[in-house]
């Protein structure tokens, strides 16, 4: 009798606990998904590997992980499980300009956005069946827009395949899974996790 309860001491109770704790921080803190396509290229690239953190505070720059059904209206096989990743670009009641030279301004200030070359700033895609200027988004010019409450202004880095908020709108919080990160070894995780610490 006493070898079994030191057996469950010492061995069961021990991975008992484990199994907990990763079910807890697996469901409340922590999940990991694939990056489906390259439209945060050169940064995360389609197939790869990444983790992201389950109601992390959003920041400007933050690389985001939201369910875009009801968000993307235009994309056909839109569905309860599609999941886009982009970056951040404005924060709710941010004020934002998008010039056709592909210089982002917030609240009055330029972004920086040395993840990605002038080349891939200035790029937009093209869609067959609308135009880069969704509901309260205005592009290529100097008018700005104010982003609504509780949503948010989000970009691809890849801008010339990027299907994002110049198409679809603003992404509301309540759609936002959480925030990615890569392994601190990754020779892109500066781009990605210096900017959502």
């Amino acid at each position: 009798m006493k070898s079994i309860k030191l057996i469950f001491t010492n061995y069961l109770l021990p991975i008992l606990v484990g199994l907990l704790c990763a079910f807890l921080i697996q469901h409340f803190f922590l999940g990991r998904l694939t990056v489906q396509g390259d439209s945060m290229s050169p940064n995360l690239h389609d197939t790869q590997k990444v983790f992201y953190l389950k109601n992390a505070k959003i920041k400007e720059n933050s690389v985001i992980f939201f369910n875009v059904q009801g968000v993307d209206t235009f994309s056909e096989n839109v569905n309860a499980n599609t999941k886009y990743v982009k970056r951040v670009i404005g924060l709710p009641g941010d004020e934002i300009v998008y010039r056709n030279n592909g210089k982002v301004y917030v609240n009055h200030k330029r972004v920086a956005q040395d993840y990605i070359t002038r080349t891939q700033q200035k790029n937009t895609l093209t869609l067959s069946n609308q135009e880069p200027h969704a509901k309260g988004v205005h592009l290529g010019s100097n008018r700005s827009f104010k982003i609504p409450k509780i949503k948010y202004f989000v970009l691809g880095d890849n801008r010339k395949i990027s299907n994002d908020s110049r198409y679809y709108g603003f992404v509301p919080k309540e759609k936002i899974d959480g925030i990615v990160k890569v392994p601190f070894w990754n020779n892109k995780a500066k781009f990605i996790n210096s900017y959502n610490n």
